[in-house]
């Protein structure tokens, strides 16, 4: 079902989009359409330690020392003070040439998600001519949109309602129309597109399982990502359904550990009424409002240029 997107308050009235988008009736509650079965392990890091290193010898030169480069970036723990649009960094640069040289098609992006990144929700109407109109002072971004025409309303295969972070990495849910057998809908997606650029957003809290689990899932989601040359983008989400923050800090956890880019769209709806919540129609605390649907939209595009005009320029 779709209904009439009006023009929101505060963000929508200085994005001005306008058309229709879905309501997200897809979107389940946390607590429906939730895979349990058949699920990947998590891979599991080694508490053996390593062997030890031989001692040095006088026969090897000695080193001049050196003093690292020092990481300035905000640590995971400040996440809710990570930009909206992110940076990119050196390792973003690399994934990107590596990618390149594997064939992957830089006017390509994908989505890796559940019901919140459907095309009629998530970034759809920008392949949607006269649907939307960009703020006054960001006609810039219409050269994204160019270049990405037809990933914005591409149904994707590692989008569905229901997928959490396990979901993607199961062969059993992937769509045996278009995958092979024993393809998961993570690898397929990859294989089918090449895309340059991948955006990762779970919004879904599965009950039972720790956010250590979550990270888990997240990580090989991550991990794949890479050694198919595709730059992950990752993304926080605007409910806190856990009740303590714990998936958004994972997810900065992560995109910390692996130098990639977050897009911190719980940031980007904080000034909105109810944060983005829309708490009228649940008491859970899960779906978002109209206003935020349309912010998330539009702050998506903007990381997505960012990150483009970035890594088509030669580094500094």
């Amino acid at each position: 079902r779709r209904r009439s997107h009006r023009p929101g308050r505060r963000w929508m009235q200085c994005l001005a989009i306008v058309g229709t988008l879905a309501a997200a009736a897809a979107c389940a509650s946390p607590t429906a359409e939730r895979p349990t079965s058949s699920l990947p392990a998590v891979t599991e890091v080694s508490e053996t330690p390593p062997p030890s290193l031989p001692a040095a010898t006088a026969s090897l030169p000695t080193m001049p020392e050196t003093t690292p480069t020092p990481d300035t970036r905000l640590s995971p723990d400040d996440w809710q003070q990570w930009p909206v649009v992110p940076t990119v960094s050196a390792r973003a640069r690399e994934i990107y040439a590596a990618g390149k040289a594997m064939g992957n098609d830089p006017t390509h992006f994908s989505k890796v998600g559940d019901c919140q990144n459907i095309t009629e929700a998530f970034m759809g109407i920008y392949d949607l001519p006269g649907r939307y109109a960009l703020p006054t002072g960001q006609e810039a971004l219409q050269t994204t949109i160019d270049e990405f025409r037809g990933s914005f309303g591409r149904e994707g295969m590692a989008v569905k309602g229901g997928f959490n972070v396990a979901s993607v990495l199961s062969p059993m849910w992937a769509d045996p129309d278009y995958c092979q057998v024993g393809e998961t809908p993570l690898e397929c997606e990859l294989r089918l597109h090449r895309p340059a650029f991948v955006f990762i957003s779970m919004e879904v809290w599965f009950e039972g399982r720790t956010p250590a689990v979550y990270e888990g899932y997240l990580r090989q989601i991550v991990e794949y990502t890479i050694s198919q040359g595709a730059v992950p983008i990752l993304a926080t989400k605007a409910d806190n359904v856990e009740g303590d923050h714990s998936i958004n800090r994972a997810t900065a956890q992560v995109a910390y550990d692996y130098d990639v880019p977050l897009w911190n769209f719980w940031s980007a709806v904080q000034p909105l009424p109810g944060h983005g919540i829309d708490w009228a129609r649940d008491s859970d605390g899960f779906h978002l409002t109209v206003d935020a649907w349309n912010v998330r939209s539009y702050t998506a595009l903007q990381s997505l240029d960012a990150i483009r005009r970035t890594l088509e320029s030669p580094a500094s």
